[in-house]
């Protein structure tokens, strides 16, 4: 494991959400990290499919560890903003959220995310996220 992808799985296993929601890492490289989420009827809403809080998480994170793939070493990230579209509604047996570095500054880094429902062997896409990650000094 090469020194990015190892800073990412150290900090995402002291996560307590992620394990909370089943979610794992499934691809981490500069600028760009997935995360994979089974589908659990105790992440569901009332109609069930996967609730807006959940597949709002797992793209949180994943746009968060992009984000920290390209922060200076002694810096870890935390969100200032994001605007989430849902797109549709969550069906699925697997959802994989992919945040990718648009822009990488000193303090703020942008990033875009995406979550995919996947069934079988077809998948659609239920949601778009725009992220603000900043730097902060540890």
């Amino acid at each position: 494991m090469n020194p990015i992808e190892q800073r990412i799985a150290d900090s995402f296993q002291k996560q307590g959400l992620m394990t909370t929601l089943g979610a794992e890492l499934v691809l981490v490289r500069e600028g760009e990290v997935h995360i994979a989420m089974p589908y659990s009827k105790h992440l569901s809403q009332q109609q069930g499919f996967i609730h807006a809080g959940a597949v709002t998480s797992i793209v949180d994170s994943a746009c968060g560890y992009a984000g920290l793939t390209k922060a200076p070493e002694g810096c870890e990230v935390v969100t200032a903003e994001f605007k989430i579209n849902l797109l549709r509604p969550a069906i699925g047996d697997r959802f994989v959220a992919i945040g990718k570095v648009q822009n990488a500054g000193k303090m703020l880094t942008v990033c875009t995310g995406e979550v995919h429902a996947f069934t079988g062997d077809t998948s659609k896409v239920v949601a778009l996220m725009q992220a603000t990650i900043v730097n902060v000094k540890v």
